[in-house]
């Protein structure tokens, strides 16, 4: 799932910083001052795509979350917010063209509502998936106490080291080989 989380958050972070550039030089090329939904695309895809998910990337490495809610909150969210953002898209490029019809369609509103409610969804399903998390049961990497030196040398989550202790291992307290 990490690779999962860290692939989409890149693919954002394109998204989002092509979408920057799009926006300022359509604008620029169709001489249009003011504001149109093409610049909420850069903010959306930046913070929705690319910070959210990283966000949920050290959530899942913290907690060690896993299981059919984070999968599904991974697809659901990205879908939501592709939809938003190409509804955001679409509207913004009307709105540059002055297609003042098409730009407050009822149905490309309607669109950009469901990519909204299933960002909402999205929300709903990481609290799900991290709800297993907040029990007292289920501590943190973070938060698990580290273990004394045993006589067979450092203990690594819990565990004593398998093999020979190595040079290395035996005098550095901090190694984690």
């Amino acid at each position: 799932m990490l690779r999962k989380l860290y692939l989409a958050a890149a693919a954002w972070t394109v998204t989002g910083l092509l979408s920057g550039l799009f926006y300022r030089e359509f604008t620029k090329a169709m001489n249009v001052n003011g504001g149109t939904q093409l610049a909420l695309v850069h903010t959306h895809s930046l913070m929705l795509g690319t910070a959210m998910l990283l966000i949920v990337m050290a959530l899942v490495k913290v907690f060690h979350l896993s299981g059919r809610p984070l999968t599904a909150f991974f697809w659901v969210w990205n879908a939501g917010l592709l939809v938003t953002v190409s509804t955001l898209v679409i509207k913004g490029i009307f709105q540059v063209m002055k297609n003042t019809v098409a730009a407050n369609n009822a149905a490309l509103a309607g669109i950009a509502g469901l990519g909204h409610i299933t960002l909402t969804v999205g929300f709903v399903l990481l609290f799900v998936a991290l709800a297993p998390a907040m029990s007292s049961k289920v501590t943190p990497a973070s938060a698990t106490p580290s273990r004394a030196r045993t006589r067979a040398g450092t203990q690594i989550h819990g565990r004593r080291p398998r093999g020979r202790m190595t040079a290395r291992r035996k005098h550095d307290p901090h190694c984690r080989v």
